[in-house]
């Protein structure tokens, strides 16, 4: 400890070494709070440390750190009871080891826009304090120091510091922040307590920051009634013992729950969570909760909270978590995940990559687990979960082979089946004259309701997808179930959708065919309906109006972002195939008619009725289809 005030120039070889930590330190300057109140924690858990080994045998008492700010004097104050620093620590700790890398450090990031990954590297955690202060002084007494001994460092953002003894009676560090002009935002109560509750809301030692209003019992009244008064008491920002550090067989499921509240205070309670707990070969605690998904999933990207020993750090976890766990809520804690994230760092750095994979496989086998414990159970789920099932199966090779095994398929009857279990269900009926196993599925089951009565007609299946992924879950399964392939059942007639090798003869002949596509086109009478005649049975519809598998899948995955040929496709204009039964009694009746006015209008009428069941008849159409509807009725 210096015994008199001393004055120097830290050891680095520019003058511009502080420019350069405001300007690229990081792109935001709330962090500083961060930074000071980690520095304070991590004092304090060491002296928690010294004291649990032995090697500190004073009163610990109060621990807490504080946060607060005066106005007038335009300062922030961050103290500890820690360990504290002489003045020969401050030296070394703040002159020496936080500069040990700062000629490094400028020859690197000096000509750079972004110098995120910086921190742990350089040390430069305390010096994030220059990037809102004009000044900065610490005021510190070691565990270590006799009575009364402590240390005072100033600096004013220069290489110059000064350095004096004063008299101090508390053990610990405080921090004080002159703030410059261009900062003075953070001088607002709001504002700070936004900043901590948002990076300090769970870091293991207690917080304070100034004072709050709290309700308390204070007596009865005349009716015996409970009486309650105002006081003011300390204001806790954090929750130092979070729920992920605790071990999972300490905690019940209204634990996790609550939890959940506590970070997401106005979502539905989650499905079902994994509590992540690692030590080999990287430290990973944590827990991730499945949320009920609705169809607008991009808006829930995003909740998954990144700590690093309990100092929040992103909630932008995208080379940390896969892309298709991003719809999970919870948190994640690692200590090899350095305080600053950048995404250069994030995409190159081995643990990450590790960490990632192990929550991919950790997420398999805990879906694997709840599929062979209660299948019921994960049947009821399924409705909620498969988007995240899908995601994965489309996205991530080996999360597809994990996943074959409790994938399900849901059909209209809403009975559930198993990759493998469906394809032994169908596989003899559904077969087509050339051995492909013909999936149908509908979309929008209410639509297509009559595609799929005629399809049950024939003992057909029909497996429901209907969801934002299931377009290109369905390329992903062809790509990989042997001779499957997949059509809607609005994408075609039935016969067309699973060709067999016996084929329904026509009760008209080629001259009657003739005539009746004639009459239809003209009644139609628009560019994007091809017309076909088709020989099916008596007891199918009249007309279909049909788009191709091909061209309407190309249209759903270009909604939900396919690019290249996807976005060209949904930018093409919609082309329909018109399929007219000519063994139907309604062909027949059209080429009866003598009057051609009355054949164009029931052919017309027929079209109407094909376009009503697919909701597509509107406006002016499906007005003309009612005038038209109740003058043949009258």
């Amino acid at each position: 400890m210096a015994e008199t005030m001393e004055k120097g120039s830290i050891s680095i070889n520019t003058e511009n070494i502080f420019p350069i930590i405001k300007k690229f330190l990081y792109s935001d300057h709330e962090i500083f709070l961060r930074e000071l109140v980690s520095n304070a924690v991590d004092a304090t858990q060491k002296l928690k440390k010294l004291a649990s080994m032995g090697e500190f045998n004073g009163e610990l008492g109060d621990l807490r750190i504080e946060v607060s700010f005066d106005k007038k004097k335009n300062t922030i104050t961050v103290s500890d009871r820690g360990i504290g620093m002489t003045g020969e620590e401050i030296k070394k700790y703040i002159n020496q080891i936080a500069f040990s890398g700062a000629t490094e450090f400028i020859e690197k990031f000096k000509d750079k826009a972004d110098a995120k990954d910086i921190i742990g590297k350089f040390g430069l955690g305390f010096y994030s304090a220059f990037m809102v202060s004009e000044r900065v002084m610490i005021h510190s007494r070691s565990y270590k120091a006799a009575e009364a001994e402590g240390a005072r460092w100033e600096c004013d953002g220069s290489t110059e510091f000064e350095l004096r003894p004063e008299t101090r009676s508390d053990r610990g560090t405080e921090v004080v922040l002159h703030i410059n002009k261009d900062s003075e935002e953070f001088l607002d109560e709001y504002r700070l307590k936004g900043i901590l509750e948002k990076y300090c809301k769970f870091l293991p030692v207690e917080i304070k920051f100034g004072k709050k209003d709290e309700s308390v019992e204070d007596g009865v009244d005349k009716d015996g009634k409970p009486k309650y008064t105002t006081v003011k008491k300390d204001r806790i920002i954090n929750n130092p013992s979070p729920l992920w550090t605790k071990s999972p067989n300490d905690l019940k499921d209204e634990d996790y729950i609550s939890f959940y509240k506590e970070l997401y205070p106005f979502a539905e309670d989650p499905l079902f969570w994994i509590h992540l707990n690692v030590d080999y070969p990287f430290n990973l605690t944590g827990i991730l909760y499945f949320p009920k998904v609705k169809n607008d999933f991009e808006l829930n990207k995003n909740k998954i909270q990144l700590y690093s020993r309990q100092v929040f750090i992103t909630d932008e976890v995208k080379d940390v978590v896969p892309d298709f766990l991003m719809l999970l809520h919870g948190v994640l804690d690692s200590p090899d995940i350095p305080l600053n994230v950048s995404r250069s760092y994030l995409q190159s750095d081995s643990n990450v990559k590790k960490i990632s994979q192990h929550i991919t496989k950790k997420v398999a086998d805990k879906l694997q687990e709840m599929f062979k414990k209660d299948r019921s159970d994960f049947e009821k789920k399924w409705d909620d979960i498969n988007i995240f099932v899908k995601y994965g199966m489309i996205s991530d090779e080996k999360f597809y082979d994990r996943a074959k095994d409790f994938a399900l398929l849901k059909n209209t009857q809403k009975k559930y089946y198993t990759l493998d279990e469906y394809r032994e269900y169908v596989k003899d009926l559904q077969a087509d004259k050339d051995k492909n196993i013909i999936y149908l599925y509908a979309s929008d089951p209410a639509k297509q309701h009559s595609f799929i009565e005629t399809a049950n007609l024939k003992a057909y299946d029909v497996i429901i997808f209907d969801g934002p992924l299931d377009s290109h879950f369905i390329n992903t399964l062809e790509q990989k179930l042997d001779k499957t392939q997949f059509r809607r059942v609005d994408s075609d007639t039935i016969d067309k959708l699973i060709v067999k090798d016996e084929k329904v003869e026509s009760v008209l002949s080629q001259a009657d065919q003739d005539k009746l596509k004639s009459i239809f086109e003209k009644a139609i009478s628009n560019a994007s309906m091809t017309v076909n005649m088709e020989s099916l049975a008596p007891d199918h519809l009249p007309v279909t109006v049909t788009m191709s598998e091909w061209a309407r899948r190309m249209k759903d995955m270009a909604r939900t972002g396919g690019g290249g040929m996807y976005g060209f496709m949904g930018a093409m204009p919609d082309q329909y195939t018109v399929s007219i039964n000519t063994n139907h009694k309604t062909a027949q009746r059209i080429l009866h008619l003598e009057n051609e006015d009355q054949q164009a209008q029931l052919a017309k009428q027929s079209y109407d009725l094909a376009l009503l069941s697919q909701g597509m008849l509107t406006g002016a159409d499906l007005t003309n289809f009612i005038k038209r509807s109740v003058e043949l009725v009258s």
